[in-house]
């Protein structure tokens, strides 16, 4: 019997080249080894703000990008988040097993919360507190055996650890404990403009980020004018995050390690590597986009199908955890 991997993509912003490397790309590699739950996790969406007609744009976006990046129905359970009532039942069971104290201590609602406040923003919605048990939740659900992750959800995964250990400890054995998957090219793919901080989809600043509907040729200017250093060699070090970046960027496109793509570039000059990296990844998104427009038109019907197999899991589990707290 296959272990069992679950993930899934926040359905705020555009997909970028760092959910392919990091997130995506890894989905595809592994469903021929694991069994595979990928949703998109539109009621994540919520803590943004998020308008109604975006959101429905953005998850029919992710759901075809799955399928154009190679992501097969028939291997793997492709699935729409809100469409299995389960992710929400099981929010409000384990938000009863963490503290405050847990929650507040998240890297990402510390982030976020001041980020609002120093927008002047005084509203803090609770879901901002509060969606690491739904992540759990997701996880725990369907009892994950792996969950692929990038350095800044470590945090995330040793609650979900600690709190299925806290409920089998209480209750009896009811949750698998999900241990991590890290890839070991492009876990965290840094933004064009600060290499210091993560590409984000969610970026107002365009130029930080390849998402992978640009125009490929948008793409590839925003790959010449990405920040780098002034010494004009290519390898990688840590005192060169930026050309660190780009080069983890052609392995990952290219399918090699980053040794060998560092030979492959070394004796190149910026304007030369930064030509080579753009060319590959304007090759990589015309073959994408052209995948996802003809993947566009089933995405409802895969979605629709994908959640009747979860929502059987999902019931099922509920059912059981219900009946272990007494419900």
């Amino acid at each position: 019997m296959k272990k069992r991997i679950v993930s899934g993509i926040t359905a705020t912003g555009k997909l970028t080249i760092g959910n392919y490397i990091g997130a995506i790309k890894n989905f595809v590699n592994l469903q021929n080894k694991y069994e595979l739950f990928i949703f998109v996790a539109d009621l994540h969406a919520l803590t943004t703000n998020i308008k109604p007609e975006i959101l429905k744009k953005n998850k029919k976006d992710i759901m075809a990008l799955y399928l154009a990046a190679g992501l097969n129905p028939k291997k793997t359970t492709l699935f729409f988040q809100s469409d299995v009532n389960a992710h929400g039942i099981i929010n409000w069971i384990l938000e009863n097993q963490t503290t405050i104290g847990e929650l507040s201590r998240m890297t990402q609602y510390k982030d976020k919360s001041k980020l609002k406040k120093n927008n002047q923003n005084k509203m803090i919605i609770t879901g901002l507190l509060t969606y690491p048990t739904l992540m759990s939740g997701d996880i725990l659900l369907y009892n994950a055996d792996v969950v692929p992750i990038g350095k800044d959800q470590k945090q995330h995964l040793e609650l979900t650890r600690n709190i299925a250990k806290r409920f089998n400890n209480k209750y009896g054995k009811t949750f698998v404990v999900p241990k991590p998957y890290i890839p070991k090219i492009g876990e965290k793919i840094m933004s064009l403009t600060n290499p210091n901080k993560k590409m984000s989809k969610s970026s107002k600043i365009e130029k930080s980020y390849i998402a992978l509907l640009d125009e490929p040729e948008i793409a590839y200017k925003k790959i010449q004018k990405a920040m780098t250093d002034s010494e004009n060699k290519v390898y990688i070090s840590e005192k060169k995050p930026g050309v660190a970046n780009l080069i983890t960027i052609y392995a990952s496109l290219k399918n090699i390690d980053l040794k060998k793509a560092e030979n492959q570039l070394k004796d190149l000059n910026y304007a030369e590597f930064k030509k080579e990296v753009g060319n590959v990844i304007k090759k990589f998104l015309i073959n994408i986009q052209k995948k996802y427009k003809i993947y566009h038109k089933n995405v409802d019907t895969i979605a629709i199908e994908g959640a009747k197999k979860a929502n059987k899991i999902a019931n099922k589990a509920i059912k059981n955890i219900k009946n272990k707290i007494g419900l």
